[in-house]
């Protein structure tokens, strides 16, 4: 099952080599994050008088590549497409000023430009690195990496973000906004385990079981295994066998006229999990162990370690029940 085909995710979820007078090119700068910008933002013409504010001071903020050029030069008309093109793709680690020297001709005097087209980068207000002539598409690439450093995916940090907010708002018990960015985030990856976890958990907790179930439905051999998975499918499987075991009223009587009648207090050791009272049912479970370790093979003890796997290993009830069964185990 992928996430775009599971309708539940849908539901719930309403990218030169430099001439010696340029100086040296500083290091790599850190990968950078995308940020989109639209192109009339990123790639402007300037002017003589205009130059300190689009360049000099620009470049403080971000790396900004100058393209000298005229209407007359044949290559500067290969080259402007595509740089246009590569640094809207950059989308906001460079920007790009463009600076016709027939009208402008001091600026390029000035860094000693003597043929066209001529690319110059400028870092903190001053010029870095450069490049002359049509180059290739993926050697402008590359001088970009080499200036603002590689693009970096933030697809991940999104999904991070989403995961940790959706965990917020399950433990304050908003499931509707919790289940709304576990599906969001299926939406972007079909099999992230912890969003199918999530939502399937969402599903449970509003009284969806068979939804949740299908959530979980036709996973591939590897997202089964995962252990939040596991213990998603290990709860429900819980919940349905409790839903057979009776009235847990009535098996508290059962138990207040026999205390010894172990069956009953498993019964209803697994009902209280079921029900939120982790305590009670631990509890339960501890009692019969101390009483008769025989019982169904030790059962107790082997259903308050499938109680641990649903709970997880730093729940409160896990480590307090933890504790109590270490003194049993090794007192």
């Amino acid at each position: 099952m992928s996430g775009n085909d599971n309708p539940y995710a849908a539901s719930y979820g309403n990218q030169m080599t430099a001439t010696a007078s340029y100086g040296t090119a500083p290091a790599q700068a850190p990968a950078a994050t995308a940020v989109a910008a639209p192109a009339g933002e990123l790639i402007k013409e300037t002017t003589t008088a205009n130059f300190t504010r689009d360049v000099l001071e620009a470049s403080r903020e971000q790396p900004v590549l100058v393209d000298f050029w005229a209407p007359w030069c044949g290559p500067c008309k290969q080259l402007t497409p595509v740089i246009e093109k590569v640094v809207t793709e950059a989308q906001g680690r460079v920007r790009l000023v463009k600076m016709n020297i027939d009208d402008h001709p001091s600026i390029a005097g000035q860094l000693g430009i003597q043929s066209i087209p001529a690319v110059i980068a400028f870092v903190g207000g001053r010029p870095v690195d450069g490049f002359m002539g049509a180059v290739p598409e993926s050697q402008i690439r590359d001088f970009i990496d080499k200036i603002a450093g590689p693009m970096v995916d933030d697809q991940q940090a999104g999904i991070d973000a989403a995961l940790a907010e959706a965990k917020a708002f399950a433990e304050q018990g908003d499931i509707e906004n919790a289940a709304g960015l576990f599906g969001a985030v299926l939406q972007a990856d079909p099999e992230n385990a912890v969003a199918l976890a999530g939502l399937a958990n969402c599903l449970i907790t509003a009284g969806e079981l068979e939804q949740a179930r299908e959530v979980l439905a036709g996973l591939s051999e590897e997202l089964a295994k995962d252990a939040g998975i596991a213990a998603v499918v290990k709860k429900l499987d819980q919940i349905e066998e409790a839903r057979k075991l009776g009235d847990p009223d009535a098996l508290e009587q059962i138990l207040a006229a026999d205390p010894d009648d172990h069956g009953a207090r498993i019964k209803l050791a697994k009902i209280r999990n079921v029900q939120g009272d982790r305590e009670a049912a631990a509890d339960h479970l501890l009692k019969v162990m101390k009483r008769d370790r025989t019982f169904e093979d030790d059962g107790a003890r082997r259903e308050l370690l499938q109680f641990f796997d649903v709970w997880g290993p730093m729940d409160p009830a896990t480590l307090s029940a933890r504790r109590k069964l270490s003194s049993i185990l090794f007192s």
